[in-house]
């Protein structure tokens, strides 16, 4: 079947699947994303697992490092993955904390809103920002 094209360009009509988050540990990272974060499988077959909101769009997959290779390295720190915070920020982190949730900063409030960093097991860093 040929690739759908865009109806601006003859450029094949592409979307985002999932953003990968490099873990060590699937069944662990499956655990915190669901149990801490609140997220829920969305995929699971094998090497794809995804997790996200239904009919929410992003998806992030728990990729397992070893898989792609010997050596192939983790990449702790900012993945540039932002997650929607509907009402009060300030409350979600509290029940975050209260779950275990590491942050590697508290709510902060800036000109456009607030956000909070959270840190997964493997040190992924993802942006918790207040719906605006």
């Amino acid at each position: 079947m040929p690739a759908q094209k865009s109806p601006k360009t003859s450029e094949p009509a592409l979307s985002v699947a999932s953003v990968a988050v490099m873990v060590s540990d699937r069944e662990r990272a499956r655990r915190w994303y669901t149990e801490k974060l609140g997220l829920e499988v969305l995929a699971d077959r094998e090497h794809w697992l995804t997790v996200g909101r239904p009919d929410h769009g992003g998806r992030i997959h728990l990729c397992l490092g070893a898989e792609l290779g010997d050596g192939f390295p983790l990449e702790p720190g900012n993945t540039g993955i932002l997650l929607v915070v509907p009402g009060d920020l300030r409350e979600t982190y509290e029940r975050l904390k209260a779950r275990g949730v590491t942050f590697g900063h508290p709510p902060v409030e800036h000109p456009w809103g607030w956000d909070a960093e959270v840190k997964d097991p493997d040190g992924n860093l993802l942006l918790l920002m207040s719906e605006a």
